[in-house]
């Protein structure tokens, strides 16, 4: 019902400290940590493509953030696809390098989502109206605002200031209106998982979007 892009640049793929991996065409036969089903999961999947490797060709731990990255710091993980801002904290903490980012290749999406439910209820969509409208130009104050951004959310989140400011100025927010465009975006996505067995079949996600609250964000 309301959508952004961050780009794709907080998007990537790190290596340890030292790591004689140089680039993505150099993970083959290693192991490589990924929350499956998440955005970094396609951004691995479409680097792998990028460079002529399949996912069968990597060693894939399905690991979310806080245990790949203890995973990671410990010597377990030749590899790590992840978004920010733990892309920051890994090179900050972990003295990680980046091999590739998502920049120009993944579309950087983020999606605020509604129930059917709420939909169908007037009142509790013209709430919704109200509150993507608000959530739009928080988006776009975060862009023009990065050290006061960082600042809240090193608070929400308990990491330093230096690791979410690093995070924010990696980030273009855009604001994006619904359209078919993104949609057929997202539906490249769902195929990739679908032909690389992360999905047990074809997902058609329109269904799944709406455009009837582009004027309260974008005004498109």
């Amino acid at each position: 019902m309301q959508a952004a892009t961050y780009g794709g640049t907080g998007d990537a793929i790190v290596v340890p400290k030292g790591s004689p991996i140089k680039s993505v065409a150099d993970l083959k036969g290693k192991t490589v940590g990924v929350a499956e089903g998440s955005s970094a999961n396609y951004n691995l999947l479409a680097q792998l493509d990028k460079a002529g490797l399949k996912y069968s060709d990597v060693k894939v731990q399905n690991l979310q953030p806080a245990d790949a990255l203890a995973a990671f710091s410990s010597g377990h993980l030749d590899a790590w696809a992840i978004w920010e801002p733990f892309t920051s904290q890994a090179e900050q903490e972990a003295g990680a390098k980046v091999i590739a980012t998502g920049k120009g290749l993944v579309n950087g999406y983020v999606f605020q989502i509604a129930s059917q439910a709420a939909l169908d209820d007037p009142a509790t969509t013209a709430a919704l109206k109200d509150y993507v409208g608000r959530i739009a130009k928080a988006q776009v104050w975060s862009q023009t605002h990065k050290e006061d951004w960082a600042k809240v959310w090193s608070e929400e989140t308990g990491l330093s200031e230096d690791i979410t400011l690093a995070a924010t100025k990696k980030r273009d927010v855009q604001l994006v209106p619904i359209s078919q465009d993104v949609i057929d975006s997202e539906q490249g996505m769902a195929d990739a998982f679908t032909e690389n067995g992360l999905l047990p079949g074809k997902v058609d996600v329109a269904p799944f979007f709406t455009d009837k609250f582009n004027s309260e964000t974008t005004g498109k």
